[in-house]
C-alpha cells in the first residue's frame, strides 16, 4: 500500500490540497482482457460523479504496430448473409497440390506402363514364330523370292494344260514365264537376250563338248523350237542359277525332246560344262512334284570339280525347261528344290 496526497477542486477547477492522506490500492498494470460473450451486449449503467472517482482508472490500450507487407494479403471468402439463427458453413480446407501432383504423376505413369504393355503383348501375337527373339528356328537356306503371279491370257484362249487345251499350249507370253531372281541376287545380263529371247547358240553352250552342243541343236532344230527366254543371277552366297524355257508347237513335241532326246531316268543325255559325271538326284522329295509337269533331276557325283552342279528338266505341254544351279564348293539341295518347284508351278 502506499499513500498519495488528496486534493479537491473548488468551483474554479483547480485542486486543492486538503492536507490529507488516502490510502491507495495498487492496481495491476495490464487487468486481463475482458471475455467476449455471444451475448448481446448490455449498456453500463449510468454513474453519478462520486461512484465515478472511486472507480479504477481504466487501463491504456496500445495499438499493435503491423508492418502490411511482412503480412500476405488474405481474402476471405464471400458468403451469404446469414439471418437469425442461421449456421454459417465452415471455411473450405486447401488440399495439399504437392499430393495432388504425385497422385496425378504416379496415374499418367500407370496408363502409359499399361499401353506400353497392351502393344507389345498384341504386337508379340501379331509376329511370326521367326520373328521372334528366342522362338526364330534357324533358317534352311530357302531364298527369298518376290510374289509369284501367273500371267494373264490373251482375251479368249482356253486355260493352259486345262480339257480345253488338248495341245497344252502355254498362251500366256513365255518370258513371263520365267521365274524371277530372289532378293538380292545379281542378275546375268547375258541371258536377256533380244527383246527377252535367246540366242539357241547361247542356251546351247550350256553343254560341255562341241559334238553335244552340235547334237542338241540339231534336234532342236528338227523339232520347230520357236524361241527361248531365259534369266540368270548370282546370290550373294556365290551360287549361279540359269533358267531356259524352250517353246515347241505342242506337248507332243516337247515330250519327245525331253525324252529320250535330252533325258533319261538315271542320267542326262547330254553332260552340262563343270558335271561330266551326274546321276539321278534320289533326295529330291517326291511330294514336291508338280501337276502335269514331269521332272527329271539330277546331282553331280563326287568328287566334284571347281563347282558342284545340280541340273533339272521340266516337260510342262508344250514347253521343256533346263534348270542349272552350281556354285563353288557346294551347291546347296534346299534353293535348288525351292527354285526347281516354283518354276514347275508356273509352267502347270
Amino acid at each position: 500500500m502506499t499513500e498519495r496526497t488528496s486534493s479537491v477542486e473548488d468551483g474554479t477547477g483547480t485542486p486543492v490540497e486538503d492536507g490529507t492522506t488516502a490510502p491507495v490500492e495498487e492496481r495491476p498494470a495490464t487487468p486481463p482482457a475482458p471475455e467476449v460473450s455471444a451475448e448481446p451486449e448490455v449498456p453500463a449503467p449510468v454513474v453519478g460523479p462520486e461512484a465515478q472517482a472511486a472507480l479504477p482508472p481504466a487501463p491504456e490500450v496500445r495499438a499493435a504496430v503491423v508492418d502490411a507487407e511482412a503480412v500476405p494479403a488474405v481474402v476471405a471468402p464471400e458468403l451469404p448473409a446469414a439471418g437469425a439463427g442461421a449456421e454459417v458453413p465452415p471455411a473450405p480446407v486447401r488440399k495439399d497440390r504437392r499430393v495432388l501432383r504425385a497422385v496425378l504423376r504416379w496415374t499418367a505413369a500407370a496408363v502409359v506402363f499399361a499401353a506400353v504393355g497392351t502393344s507389345a503383348a498384341y504386337g508379340i501375337t501379331r509376329m511370326d514364330r521367326t520373328d521372334v527373339p528366342g522362338l526364330a528356328t534357324e533358317s534352311d537356306g530357302r531364298w527369298d523370292y518376290p510374289t509369284i503371279t501367273r500371267p494373264p491370257l490373251p482375251s479368249g484362249s482356253p486355260r493352259p494344260l486345262a480339257d480345253a487345251n488338248k495341245t497344252g499350249t502355254h498362251y500366256a507370253d513365255l518370258r513371263r514365264l520365267v521365274l524371277p531372281a530372289p532378293k538380292g541376287a545379281r542378275v546375268d545380263t547375258a541371258l536377256r537376250g533380244k527383246d527377252g529371247w535367246l540366242a539357241t547358240k547361247t542356251f546351247l553352250a550350256e553343254y560341255a563338248t562341241r559334238d553335244d552342243r552340235e547334237t542338241v541343236g540339231q534336234q532342236l532344230t528338227d523339232n520347230g523350237l520357236r524361241h527361248i527366254a531365259a534369266r540368270g543371277w548370282t546370290t550373294p552366297d556365290g551360287t549361279h542359277t540359269r533358267i531356259y524355257l524352250l517353246q515347241f508347237d505342242s506337248a507332243v513335241v516337247a515330250d519327245e525332246v525331253n525324252s529320250p532326246g535330252l533325258t533319261s531316268y538315271n542320267m542326262p543325255n547330254y553332260a552340262v560344262r563343270g558335271a561330266e559325271r551326274t546321276m539321278a538326284d534320289d533326295r529330291f522329295p517326291d511330294r514336291a512334284a508338280v501337276d502335269d509337269v514331269v521332272r527329271h533331276a539330277y546331282d553331280e557325283i563326287k568328287p566334284y570339280g571347281a563347282e558342284q552342279v545340280r541340273q533339272a528338266y521340266l516337260s510342262a505341254g508344250d514347253t521343256l525347261a533346263l534348270i542349272v544351279q552350281s556354285r563353288k564348293g557346294a551347291a546347296r539341295a534346299v534353293p535348288f528344290q525351292q527354285t526347281v518347284v516354283l518354276q514347275s508351278q508356273l509352267l502347270g
